[in-house]
């Protein structure tokens, strides 16, 4: 049987999802913590490969068990898992379910802020200007005419494609935060931070409208601006077809 598991994580203390030799990760802990309550080698898939540090608190992975699970196994995973990562879920899918090929979009947000939060230390990342948020925002409807997004990819990565197809990109205000939405079916490695602090250029005045179309089109990482440090960035939903997927009791 195959099941998917919905969980949280603060990545502040981890080399990222992936298991990793000597390091500790999200996906080694975890199997680690399922693997021990069920007695049994647990291996687990997640839906994507979020970098040191990054966030989620929208995340799934599917592991497949031969047995039935016990009713308390949320709470007793809770129970055994570090405090920065919650399980929100265990539920039985069907067999051709695949955390990361089944998902249908993605949805990453950046925090930044140009204020001193103490009580959301980690969890954003200071700047010291003043952005202008409507240039940032025509900027990135900018973004969304695009599908090729090599400028924006991390170097030397196996990807066979650097195609993504954006639904969503916008900066909005919330409190004290500033925040980068942005939604796609798929995210090449980095790119994220280093489309965010590109667009963090446009904002302080240091980049135009016309000189982002230069950017993209020239398909070439070393045209963007600095990637962004990782503590900002949260993977906020993963979107999939349940009614395809999950398994009614």
């Amino acid at each position: 049987m195959r099941y998917a598991i919905h969980l949280a994580y603060n990545g502040a203390n981890y080399c990222g999802w992936q298991t990793q030799p000597d390091l500790p990760t999200v996906q080694q802990t975890l199997e680690t913590a399922l693997s021990t309550l069920l007695r049994t080698p647990v291996a687990i898939v997640g839906c994507g490969r979020t970098d040191t540090g990054v966030h989620a608190s929208d995340f799934y992975a599917h592991f497949d068990l031969q047995t039935p699970l016990a009713d308390n196994l949320v709470f007793k995973l809770n129970s055994f898992l570090p405090p920065d990562i919650a399980i929100f879920g265990i539920f039985p899918v069907v067999d051709n379910f695949h955390a990361r090929f089944s998902a249908l979009s993605r949805t990453y947000q950046y925090h930044v802020s140009t204020s001193r939060l103490p009580f959301s230390q980690g969890l954003y990342n200071r700047i010291y200007f003043n952005p202008d948020l409507d240039a940032m925002n025509e900027a990135a409807k900018v973004l969304m005419q695009y599908d090729d997004f090599t400028s924006f990819a991390k170097l030397h990565t196996d990807n066979k494609t650097n195609i993504c197809h954006l639904t969503e990109a916008q900066w909005s205000r919330e409190g004290e935060m500033l925040v980068f939405t942005i939604t796609s079916n798929r995210f090449l490695r980095n790119m994220v931070r280093s489309v965010t602090g590109t667009l963090l250029d446009v904002g302080r005045g240091k980049l135009d409208i016309n000189g982002l179309r230069t950017i993209i089109e020239k398909k070439n990482r070393c045209a963007a601006g600095v990637s962004m440090p990782a503590q900002g960035l949260f993977l906020t939903n993963v979107a999939y077809d349940w009614e395809k997927y999950k398994i009614q009791n």
